[in-house]
């Protein structure tokens, strides 16, 4: 009969970490930097050129005049103009500072409601098709009802952010923990996992790839949501990059219209990126891609 020290022997304890390290999948094997740092960027910078190219081949064709539709090395010099002045990063600070705090909010929102949906099959059932049609919901819509409810406020900003991200948390949520493998579920009740540390240490980890993606999904929603408030919602005293957006189209101005679109896109590929990696960490992790 195998004693104690069979048991718990150095040679036992690297047998589980060996079967924990399988489990979890191979470790990333770093590689050349600069070959990754490049297979990742030369897809991104083609896609550039060619839009860039498209775009100055339209100019080209005159399909508009210039000052409706400049080039691109107008919006460009534009662009490197209105990026030097510090009223910009004001800007550009109040807006992520809006779109932060919404999607944080938004976040804490949805993993209540994710974690309440998918534990009480009554609830699913009442509110689970809700939750789906709130996501597909235009964001614009709310506007109306926010003005009422909060008046023309840094808050009716904040509620249809809110409302528009987090069905997309709670959503993929949901989805996360309904693919739990059955298997992991037992074992953490072999293992006398309940209540709040069941959810904490199993079920929780293990929906954490579906998770990042709802997520993602969520800072897209709010995001958009975000821009549209600040074109139709103009907060005394607040110069966010959607307001600096609409006075630049009131005055005509087509270069700064573009180069606040630029800037638009550009934080959104930031933030996505983030995600992104957030993403693929969490999925090598689990050893559901490979490294």
């Amino acid at each position: 009969m195998p004693t104690s020290e069979t048991v718990t022997s150095p040679k036992a304890a690297d047998q589980v970490t060996g079967l924990d390290a399988l489990e979890l999948g191979p470790k990333a094997d770093k590689g050349a930097l600069a070959g990754r740092v490049w297979r990742s960027a030369w897809p991104k910078l083609l896609a550039i050129t060619i839009a860039v190219l498209a775009w100055q081949a339209v100019v080209w064709a005159q399909w508009k005049p210039e000052y409706l539709l400049p080039g691109p090395g107008a919006v460009l010099t534009e662009l490197l103009d209105i990026i030097s002045t510090p009223d910009f990063w004001s800007g550009v600070q109040l807006t992520l500072t809006r779109a932060l705090s919404g999607f944080v909010l938004a976040v804490v929102i949805g993993t209540v409601v994710g974690v309440a949906v998918s534990r009480f099959a009554p609830l699913r059932a009442a509110i689970g098709s809700l939750i789906t049609g709130l996501q597909t919901m235009p964001s614009v819509m709310w506007f109306p009802l926010a003005i009422l409810l909060f008046q023309i406020s840094e808050s009716a900003i904040l509620f249809v952010v809110v409302i528009g991200a987090a069905p997309s948390v709670a959503n993929g949520l949901i989805s996360g923990i309904d693919y739990v493998p059955r298997t992991w579920l037992r074992v953490g009740q072999v293992l006398g996992l309940k209540g709040v540390a069941k959810y904490r240490h199993l079920i929780l980890p293990a929906a954490l790839p579906s998770f990042i993606s709802g997520l993602k999904q969520g800072w897209a929603f709010s995001w958009r949501s975000l821009m549209a408030g600040e074109l139709l919602l103009t907060v005394p005293g607040a110069l966010s990059i959607g307001v600096r957006m609409q006075n630049a189209r009131d005055l005509v101005d087509a270069q700064a219209v573009l180069s606040y679109i630029i800037v638009v896109l550009i934080i959104g590929i930031i933030i996505d990126a983030l995600f992104n990696v957030a993403d693929n960490a969490a999925r090598k992790r689990w050893g559901l891609i490979s490294n």
